[in-house]
């Protein structure tokens, strides 16, 4: 019989059992974790939703040109509900893994209002600027900003909890407080009031194409999962199994700054979305970011087309911007977060 090696026993002296070899059937159970029967029921839930988004409205799309009528206004507004939602909530994962902080999202590091200013930057510099422009100056700047953020984060030695957003809230505020001033100067005034209300009013077909670019951001959120959750754990553990730490930093700034300047552009801002969604499924759900995802993405849909149904349909026919309404939501929901996790005898971390 042959002698054992010395590095194949355990610590009694014997050697350790060996370990059965994974089955394709447990790793096709694994694999699959993902689609769950809760999942495809909320799957139809949102897909419910998405089809009273379709149907609802003033226009009578029964009508002489009614089909006409919906496939230009509400099939684009019912595709932008779908991407902006996903992408802004999975933007809202993003960040708090990279700051390891649950409170943070675009509209709590000045990500929102630096898309803001590149936007009233390019309608200022070239009156005339198609909304591919517009776009670019958004994410430009979004992605400058959010750079800065990072970097003036890493040189705050105190990073509580609620010290990290209060430093984003802080430059959000300088960084509008500049963009006001322009668009007052510029006679932009009006235009920077409807993007901060956030609507969907003006999503129609030739308007929202470019929100296609923000379902390649959550596509890619999809395949780079795993190195986000890595990222999550600090810069140092990351570093030390192998992870281009500051690689996927620079990845995941550039995926918020396409969709927070994209979406800015077209809809407007969408506050406390990518806040609250990720902490709600988090709650429930644990923080297994792979398995959470789709979650996240369904979650955020819903958030968006339930306050935009509101919105419709509280004081039709007229609309209430679905930033307002989704800010009323989002502030009272994580209010009652932040009251939860007391109780429990912590605030989120």
């Amino acid at each position: 019989m042959p002698e054992t090696p010395p590095a194949a026993l355990s610590r009694d002296g014997h050697a350790p059992p060996e370990t059965p070899p994974e089955s394709p059937e447990a790793r096709g159970t694994r694999r699959h974790r993902l689609f769950t029967p809760a999942l495809v029921i909320g799957i139809l839930i949102t897909l419910g939703l998405l089809l009273l988004s379709l149907t609802t409205g003033q226009y009578d799309v029964f009508s002489e040109d009614g089909f006409w009528m919906f496939g230009i206004t509400r099939v684009p507004r019912t595709i932008a509900l779908v991407l902006a939602g996903a992408s802004m909530a999975m933007c809202g994962l993003i960040m708090q893994l990279l700051t390891q902080n649950r409170f943070v999202e675009p509209t709590t590091t000045g990500t929102t209002e630096w898309a803001g200013l590149g936007l009233i930057l390019v309608l200022w510099l070239f009156p005339g600027a198609s909304m591919l422009a517009r776009t670019g100056g958004a994410v430009t700047m979004a992605f400058i900003g959010t750079v800065i953020f990072f970097l003036f984060l890493q040189r705050v030695t105190l990073k509580s909890s609620l010290i990290v957003p209060i430093i984003g809230i802080m430059l959000g505020a300088v960084v509008s407080s500049f963009t006001t001033y322009i668009a007052l100067m510029t006679d932009h005034l009006q235009t920077l009031g409807i993007w901060f209300a956030g609507s969907f009013t003006r999503v129609v077909e030739g308007r929202y194409e470019l929100m296609f670019l923000v379902l390649v951001v959550t596509i890619l959120v999809f395949i780079t999962a795993d190195q986000f959750t890595v990222a999550g754990l600090g810069k140092d553990m990351a570093t030390n199994v192998g992870l281009n730490y500051t690689a996927v930093l620079f990845m995941g700034t550039a995926m918020v700054a396409v969709a927070t300047g994209v979406t800015a552009t077209v809809v407007g801002t969408l506050p406390f979305l990518g806040l609250v969604v990720p902490n709600i499924v988090s709650l429930f759900r644990g923080d297994d970011l792979r398995s959470n995802l789709p979650w996240v993405a369904l979650l955020g849909i819903a958030t968006v087309t339930v306050c935009d149904l509101i919105g419709r349909t509280i004081r039709a026919p007229f609309e209430i911007p679905v930033g307002l309404v989704l800010g009323l939501v989002g502030a009272v929901v994580f209010v009652g977060l932040l009251l939860r996790q007391r109780r429990k005898g912590g605030l989120l971390t």
